[in-house]
């Protein structure tokens, strides 16, 4: 794969993991709202650990997701010969921690970076996501 491919593609996964990651959340903001209209009235425990555990739930949905999303392309693009090594590089890439016992050939470098920047900037949103969400969940529980 030329230089111009790889980031053409690899911005475009990237890309349909973050349009993936939006709705997963914008999802979790809807179903969070709904959850606490219900439990309005219920402990003050329940009803700040709530918002978090099904946060946190979609969360790792989301991240599961992403990561199938490369293994994906790792098996049809023929790159990775099984689905067991391509989840396994997809997860290890994805978190950056990238143990380098399985390795992209010179041609796919930049794209396999791709997946790298994905789950660094996935964990970074994930993270802007949840302490945003916290903050007004404590903020409404015992500030107010």
């Amino acid at each position: 794969m030329s230089l111009s491919q790889q980031i053409f593609w690899g911005s475009l996964y990237l890309g349909i993991c973050f349009l993936i990651e939006i709705l997963l959340l914008t999802w979790s903001v809807l179903i969070i709202r709904r959850v606490l209209e219900k439990w309005e009235n219920r402990s003050t425990v329940l009803t700040t650990a709530g918002p978090i555990c099904i946060a946190l739930l979609f969360i790792v949905l989301t991240h599961t997701v992403q990561v199938w999303i490369w293994a994906i392309v790792w098996v049809t693009r023929d790159v990775l010969p099984d689905w067991n090594s391509a989840l396994y590089f997809s997860l290890v890439t994805f978190t950056t921690l990238g143990y380098g016992d399985i390795v992209l050939g010179d041609g796919l470098r930049i794209f396999g970076a791709f997946a790298a920047v994905t789950g660094l900037l996935a964990f970074g949103l994930s993270t802007a996501f949840l302490v945003a969400l916290m903050t007004r969940v404590f903020q409404e529980k015992f500030i107010n």
